[in-house]
């Protein structure tokens, strides 16, 4: 670290009394302070968890002793003190670092994290091949925290753990904060175990136990009694959530006592089996501004560190109206004429915009935590029974609901509009993030709508379309993170034809036929080109199922070659849709695609990556360009 500690690896870490470990601490803290409030990116979660990342690499024997970040956006400490500091300048940039840990990146980062409560389950996964090549004195450890506890997938794991019961160690990391403060009835039993009456009158009670003159084996056998009677009818009934899955339960811990973390750890070093240590830290610690506002504090850009204040590198991107504010105001707006809207969100209130609809009609907007799953079927029985339920969930989200889509919503042909955020590239959160392939996961599915604004007017017509089209199951609308393109009235609707798609410009050389905001690319593209003397025609498609049969029959008759482009990948995209299509209808015409490649995208603004992959402005204008001389 810059200053008065240079750690480069844990190995270094290790080296240092303990007597100097506060001072490292606030040097990291001091460090992410630093270089957040000057690039931007997650960061309470990470000031959370300084002195647990401290304690972690120092009592285990990291890299040999397997160590996996749940989420992910809490290890910019662990990256600091695994070899990384160097070129943490480059933190979620093109060609940088990965904001989250990658396999790729460092022998450190066990596992790959971007998606949250996957940890238990890798860390159990990677404890049961220990414990079968034999290697018994390798440690395993996984840090749940930031709401992540709450999904299905880490009760499965701590189910499956408390069976198998290899040597692994779970660290609950409380801090009561999922992006928007922590909903349901875990939470409820975490706060209640931490804080309740009764759990502190019983620690208090067995202290005075503990504090009888004597060894252990010369009490008075009525203390003894009574000591177990307390164990058995206090512990056992405040800690039985994870003692009942067969898991040793410790805790709770102050997450920012040091000294207390390494003595607890080194302890629970020799404890063998499954074991979960209850660590209560607070988001956003060593920062003010953060620990005021955790939802604002969550993932900031760039900022003034000494007052808290953005500091707006983009001021005209930022101040244009975003899909996500379009979003949140439309759904206020129709759920005012139709009484049968309901929101629901899995813990994504604030980022899908649905804060103010909650505070306004609380009653008719769910946040039900990080349970994808869930949020898909609670949309499906809220549709059974008449309502119409927006299931709001970012694009690399409902990849993990994809059964639920399939089996609870289109199988039974239930109204359950499916808002589809952060579609396309999302920009410095990389290959985890990038809502890359729900039109092609889509698309195969029957039963389904599925459909693209390409500006923010388009948009509120989507919605209301979806909303007033009672009947013909669900209703997927995708659109990508931030600012949109012609700001709608507030006020007025139209109900557009499902399936039906529009002509932009009309042109006679080539066609490019364009889906989502993309097609402000092929816009501008268009003007360009005129001034190569290229006419070019420009279609937007709108829907990418069902397609406008009767746009490419119009299309395939006048023009020989075509260009699609989508925000989304190639393989399967909307841009396969139509190669489908003019091959079963038995039209030769040229068929150029643009869009994300076969490969996982990497990180980067949505511009450079637009750029990258070659379905910007530019990139339309060379394939015009090229196309055309064939022509």
């Amino acid at each position: 670290m810059p200053g008065n500690y240079n750690i480069d690896t844990p190995d270094d870490l290790r080296n240092l009394p303990i007597s100097s470990l506060d001072g490292l601490c606030e040097e990291l803290r001091s460090y992410l302070i630093d270089h957040v409030a000057s690039s931007g990116g997650h960061f309470s979660s990470s000031l959370g968890v300084v002195e647990l990342t401290v304690a972690l690499h120092y009592v285990f024997n990291t890299p040999e002793d397997k160590l996996v970040w749940d989420v992910g956006h809490q290890a910019y400490p662990h990256k600091l003190l695994t070899g990384r500091r160097s070129r943490f300048y480059s933190n979620r940039l093109l060609g940088g670092i990965s904001g989250f840990p990658s396999r790729e990146e460092s022998e450190f980062d066990a596992f790959g994290t971007g998606h949250s409560s996957t940890s238990i389950s890798a860390i159990l996964g990677m404890a049961c091949a220990a414990k079968y090549r034999g290697e018994n004195t390798r440690q395993h450890i996984a840090v749940i925290g930031d709401g992540a506890m709450t999904a299905g997938q880490a009760f499965e794991a701590l189910n499956n753990a408390g069976y198998e019961q290899p040597n692994m160690l779970v660290i609950l990391n409380d801090n009561n904060m999922s992006i928007d403060a922590n909903t349901g009835a875990l939470q409820h039993y975490l706060t209640e175990l931490t804080t309740g009456k009764h759990y502190n009158a019983l620690k208090l009670h067995i202290k005075k136990l503990l504090s009888h003159p004597g060894q252990p084996d010369k009490w008075p056998v009525d203390v003894v009694r009574k000591l177990q009677k307390t164990v058995k009818g206090g512990l056992l009934r405040y800690s039985n959530l994870f003692e009942a899955l067969n898991i040793r339960y410790f805790g709770p811990v102050d997450g920012h006592d040091l000294k207390k973390l390494i003595h607890v750890l080194e302890k629970l070093k020799h404890i063998p089996g499954p074991k979960l240590l209850h660590c209560v830290t607070t988001k956003g610690k060593g920062f003010a501004p953060a620990m005021t506002d955790k939802e604002k504090w969550h993932a900031p850009k760039k900022f003034d560190k000494l007052t808290g204040a953005t500091l707006d590198a983009e001021t005209t991107a930022n101040k244009a109206v975003t899909f996500q504010a379009v979003f949140g105001d439309t759904l206020i707006e129709l759920a005012k004429r139709n009484p049968g809207i309901m929101a629901v969100t899995p813990a994504m209130l604030s980022g899908s915009a649905l804060t103010k609809m909650k505070k306004e009609m609380p009653e008719r907007v769910f946040d039900v935590g990080i349970t994808e799953q869930h949020a898909v079927t609670f949309s499906a029985g809220l549709a059974a029974d008449g309502m119409t339920p927006f299931c709001t969930i970012y694009s690399t989200f409902l990849q993990r609901a994809y059964d639920q889509v399939i089996h609870d919503v289109a199988l039974q042909k239930l109204d359950v509009i499916l808002c589809i955020d952060r579609a396309g590239v999302v920009g410095p959160d990389g290959p985890t993030h990038h809502g890359a392939f729900d039109i092609s996961f889509l698309r195969c599915v029957p039963d389904i709508i599925g459909a693209s604004p390409m500006d923010l007017e388009d948009f509120r017509n989507l919605l209301f379309t979806a909303q007033a089209s009672k009947g013909n199951g669900p209703f997927a609308i995708r659109y990508p993170r931030g600012a949109g393109v012609s700001a709608p009235a507030s006020s007025g609707f139209r109900k557009l034809k499902i399936g039906k798609g529009r002509k932009i410009r009309s042109g006679k050389d080539i066609a490019i036929l364009s889906l989502g905001p993309v097609g402000q690319y092929v816009k501008e593209a268009c003007e360009e080109l005129k001034e190569h003397q290229l006419n070019v025609a420009h279609y937007d498609l709108r829907f990418f199922k069902p397609l406008d049969e009767t746009l490419l029959h119009e299309v395939c008759r006048q023009f020989s070659s075509v260009i699609t482009i989508e925000d989304g990948c190639i393989s399967g995209g909307v841009g396969s849709a139509v190669i489908e299509f003019i091959a079963e209808q038995g039209y030769h015409v040229i068929v150029k695609r643009l869009g994300l490649p076969d490969t996982f995208a990497v990180q980067g603004t949505q511009q450079e990556l637009h750029e990258l992959y070659g379905y910007d402005k530019k990139a339309i204008v060379r394939l015009v360009r090229r196309l055309a001389v064939l022509v």
